[in-house]
């Protein structure tokens, strides 16, 4: 499909089937992710494809609680991907110290929509999920004390039923300005 179609048909996806995901699907996910651009070719991630029913039932339950519900869907996802945000190269630090910027923020931003547009085009469903208890599931998982985790992203296939979303977006004109910053609308 062409690109524009794919990212239109991308959606976050919060009701899965009861279906195993091919792990071929989940390597090529990885594949596209690996290859995502970083601040100074940093590459400050790790990923741990959870995919091991009691763990991945810890972690899910770790997206959510009594207070803050909206993350439920988690559990019923067969596969969850946790980005661990590990630590890029010194110039990217500096930079970062320098321009006050977080650049592996970007960078896990970056990868995480590889990863959802790959699982879209391999006819799968993702959510990013930003919200969880990163305590906890760097304990579930073993996570370095160094290290953090930077999102939890679920994997699956599409409940029967679950349809395409009409995605409402601003207009072009109200978030695109030419040469200078003009935020009039229309």
């Amino acid at each position: 499909m062409k690109f524009l179609e794919l990212v239109n048909k991308r959606q976050s996806v919060r009701k899965y089937a009861p279906k195993e995901v091919e792990q071929e699907k989940i390597d090529t996910i990885i594949e596209a992710a690996r290859m995502a651009p970083s601040a100074s070719n940093s590459q400050p991630w790790h990923f741990i494809v959870v995919q091991d029913h009691k763990i991945r039932e810890k972690v899910a339950k770790s997206t959510y609680s009594k207070l803050i519900p909206f993350n439920k869907f988690a559990k019923n996802a067969p596969v969850l991907i946790v980005i661990v945000m590990t630590n890029p190269k010194i110039i990217t630090q500096l930079g970062g110290r320098i321009k006050k910027k977080e650049y592996p923020l970007y960078d896990i931003g970056i990868v995480s929509e590889h990863m959802c547009l790959q699982a879209t085009e391999l006819g799968l469903g993702t959510c990013m999920m930003g919200w969880f208890d990163e305590k906890n599931i760097s304990k579930i998982l073993r996570v370095p004390a160094k290290f953090t985790v930077g999102m939890v992203i679920s994997l699956g296939y599409p409940a029967e039923g679950y349809r395409q979303r009409i995605k409402s977006r601003k207009k072009t004109k109200e978030i695109v300005s030419i040469n200078l910053f003009n935020r009039k609308r229309s």
